[in-house]
């Protein structure tokens, strides 16, 4: 393992390290990681540990700068990267949130059993491919006009929903119901409009992703029973975001924000974490421009499901498909948290992390306020992925946050050179998992030796207690963009 980055990483505890603020002069706070001994030696092997303690020089800050497991190097934050900032001093930085706003997750669950559709995996593999656009810049046949894409903008999942492509148990199970106030279509502009309208409603390429599987596992069966889940249920993940057009509001937001940043006297350790005070027209143009690109993303994801039950009732006939949770993975979300002692509402940054928000919290669905927010790690292909649930403790340590998934351990450019996608693919079949992907090198892009050990990312959340460990989802068919 070669290690790049040396700088001080003091232990705190089993599953806590710490960038202290004397590291550098210009860090405002603490940068602390979760992860273990062993996750302690691959954080140093890229600088996102650095980005890390850049973060941690950001103005307004209310409290120390967090890396999740997963964490790895990425635009401005690391992935994995979570910070809060006060709503009278803070900014708001696109950085933090990445260019895939609301690169998210949904699980679905089927009330078919998976030993029954095991058999008809190929079937159901090729219908969904058929069903769903994916891949690069991919776009749909009959696509949807200016009109519907506004509402997508400012209505998020409801209007999907309303229009016919859900159920209103959908929402309900979605973070925000599936719409965050205070969007607007007017804040983006029409390059981005035009980049996002052919492409609702597709799966997009790189690491997004359709998974059937399995639940292999139960490890709570009281917090299971609460999200619908046991042994052999039957289900299915959703992993995209909001396209093209979310991309390109990270692209303008930068260059906006890092003007505004020279306007109003901020210092950036690098121009890559260029932000603007909430309280500037700036910052509140990208505030509303990122959570119109979040409702679409929600849009997205809500239209795929109708296409996910379309397939299903095509392959297994009468089959009811619900939705067990919806996450956000790429926002800056407007939270109230206890801080010194006292209630206060800042602007959270996750990029590459996910809401764990424990019992009790008001914005978990009613149906799982007794137990807490369900929180999706899906792992890579071979791995499958792990149901969590948030706790009070995370309330307390991370602003009530958790990782994302494993997290890359190789880049896409460094698995393209030494892994063959047709080795991938023989590889996954021989596990008896049924693949659809468009490319052979998007397999090798996203190779399971690209990612960390999802044991080791999920072991450290759970061991620190920023969520529990609910089941664990094996795969038996995935379709790659």
């Amino acid at each position: 393992m070669k290690i790049t980055w040396q700088g001080p990483l003091e232990r705190l505890d089993e599953y806590m390290w710490r960038i202290p603020r004397s590291y550098r002069p210009d860090m405002k706070r603490d940068a602390i990681i979760f992860t273990d001994e062993q996750g302690s030696e691959q954080v140093r092997v890229d600088e996102a540990p650095e980005q890390l303690a850049n973060v941690a020089c950001l103005p307004g800050l209310v409290g120390d700068v967090l890396a999740m497991p997963d964490m790895h190097w990425g635009y401005g934050f690391p992935i994995g990267g979570v910070a809060a900032t006060s709503m009278k001093e803070g900014v708001i930085s696109p950085g933090g949130v990445g260019y895939d706003i609301n690169c998210g997750v949904r699980l679905l669950r089927a009330d078919v059993p998976a030993d029954e559709a095991e058999g008809k995996m190929a079937q159901i593999m090729d219908v969904l491919f058929e069903e769903i656009p994916a891949g690069v810049g991919s776009e749909r046949q009959r696509g949807f006009g200016l009109q519907d894409l506004r509402r997508a903008l400012t209505e998020g999942a409801r209007w999907v929903v309303e229009a016919g492509f859900g159920e209103e148990a959908d929402l309900r199970h979605t973070e925000e119901e599936g719409c965050v106030r205070g969007a607007s279509a007017e804040a983006m502009s029409k390059r981005a409009m035009k980049r996002g309208l052919p492409q609702l409603g597709t799966l997009g390429g790189g690491n997004h992703f359709i998974e059937v599987g399995r639940v292999e596992e139960v490890f709570d069966r009281a917090v299971a029973r609460a999200f619908g889940l046991e042994v052999d249920t039957l289900t299915i993940i959703l992993h995209t975001g909001s396209r093209g057009l979310g991309h390109q509001v990270c692209s303008e937001y930068i260059d906006t924000t890092l003007k505004a940043s020279r306007k109003y006297g901020i210092d950036l350790p690098d121009p890559q974490l260029a932000c603007a005070p909430l309280r500037s027209s700036e910052g509140e143009a990208y505030l509303a421009a990122m959570n119109a690109a979040a409702n679409y993303a929600w849009a997205n994801r809500q239209i795929l499901t109708h296409l996910v039950r379309k397939s299903l009732e095509r392959v297994l006939g009468d089959v009811r498909v619900e939705t067990v949770y919806d996450q956000a993975h790429n926002i800056a979300k407007i939270e109230e948290h206890l801080i010194g002692g006292r209630r206060r509402k800042v602007c959270v940054h996750r990029k590459g992390a996910t809401r764990a928000f424990g019992p009790g919290r008001p914005e978990v669905p009613a149906s799982y306020r007794s137990v807490g927010q369900p929180v999706l790690v899906p792992g890579d292909m071979a791995s499958g992925s792990f149901v969590l649930v948030g706790t009070a403790k995370a309330m307390e340590l991370s602003y009530g946050s958790a990782c994302h998934g494993a997290g890359r351990s190789v880049s896409r450019g460094a698995a393209k050179r030494s892994i063959r996608g047709s080795a991938i693919r023989q590889e996954l079949a021989e596990r008896g998992i049924v693949v659809r992907a468009s490319r052979d090198v998007t397999l090798a892009e996203e190779a399971p030796a690209a990612y960390k050990s999802l044991d080791m990312v999920v072991e450290v959340i759970h061991g620190s207690g920023l969520a529990t460990k609910v089941a664990r989802i094996t795969p038996m068919g995935v379709m790659k963009g």
